[in-house]
């Protein structure tokens, strides 16, 4: 048999053919990379430098390793800031999960006036944090607020509430504006899970005698624990990070009962200009942070796989 005196072109190899594919994701990757980098590691990495030196307004900065973390030891408006953020953490986390949800399952199903319920829970959450706390220290106000007025008028008090004169009064009106604020986002978050629930296993549910207690607690919330996970991670880190409720509503007060570690930081930075003790600040928070979410995220999994 003659040949035709052409040679078939080369194979590519395999091996070659990964190797492009590898280097294309490298140059794609590599934009988002820079940001990473410029955004987050480089900042990261010079905040944990300013807090291991002795870093002056103005002046050159010195070393001095891990003594601003031993000092934070021994201030006691930080430390009681950790204790009441924790607190407010819990609180806030437990009443906006569990109201969250009773939202979304309220306006689960589609009928008359579910679309106007779910529009008037979630309008609060359009509106900035910052805002939103004003409008409720107006309503607050011994001198123009309506609430008191309110309550005096159904009969349930005598006279005008302290709102936020009161350490435990200034806590609890937080969390209700929170709630009334963050409620409505949260559940939009637990409706999305909600309607990726198939609704042939409520069908089955039902099929075997399963009841809505039953059904609830057997069949809803194991197929939303990722979503509930989100939930609290975002509610878990958004209340360690609380700053501008307490910050517009109570100042701190009364007699720093409210301060937040955030509030902490924020004075030491810019108010007693020591940007060292607060960088050492801020990294604990960072660190408290991501354990906070490693813990929550192991226990969730943990109770998935049992």
């Amino acid at each position: 048999m003659r040949s035709t005196g052409t040679a078939a072109p080369p194979r590519r190899r395999r091996g070659n053919r990964g190797t492009d594919r590898s280097a294309q994701a490298l140059v794609l990757s590599l934009p988002a990379s820079l940001v990473v980098g410029l955004l987050f590691v480089v900042p990261l990495g010079l905040l944990v430098w300013m807090s291991m030196t002795d870093w002056p307004l103005l002046g050159e900065p010195s070393f001095v390793g891990l003594a601003q973390y031993g000092a934070i030891l021994d201030d006691p408006l930080f430390l009681d800031a950790v204790w009441f953020t924790v607190r407010y953490t819990v609180i806030t986390t437990v009443i906006l999960t569990v109201v969250a949800l009773g939202l979304a399952l309220l306006v689960q199903q589609t009928r008359l006036g579910t679309g106007l319920l779910r529009t008037a829970f979630f309008l609060p959450a359009s509106m900035g944090l910052a805002v939103a706390s004003l409008l409720w220290f107006a309503l607050y106000s011994d001198e123009v607020g309506p609430l008191s007025d309110l309550l005096m008028a159904v009969g349930l008090v005598d006279e005008p509430v302290n709102w936020l004169g009161t350490p435990g009064g200034a806590l609890w009106s937080t969390v209700l504006m929170v709630l009334w604020r963050f409620a409505g986002f949260y559940m939009i978050i637990l409706l999305t899970g909600l309607q990726s629930i198939p609704t042939q296993v409520y069908e089955a549910a039902r099929i075997d005698g399963a009841g809505w207690w039953r059904t609830f607690t057997g069949v809803t919330l194991p197929l939303l624990r990722p979503t509930l996970a989100l939930v609290l991670v975002l509610s878990v880190t958004g209340s360690l990070l609380a700053f501008e409720q307490f910050y517009v509503l109570t100042g701190g007060g009364p007699d720093n009962s409210t301060v937040t570690v955030v509030a902490t930081i924020f004075r030491q930075a810019f108010t007693l200009f020591d940007l060292s003790r607060a960088a050492a600040m801020s990294v604990v928070v960072l660190i408290a942070l991501v354990l906070a979410n490693i813990v929550q995220l192991s226990l969730i999994r943990k109770g998935g796989d049992s």
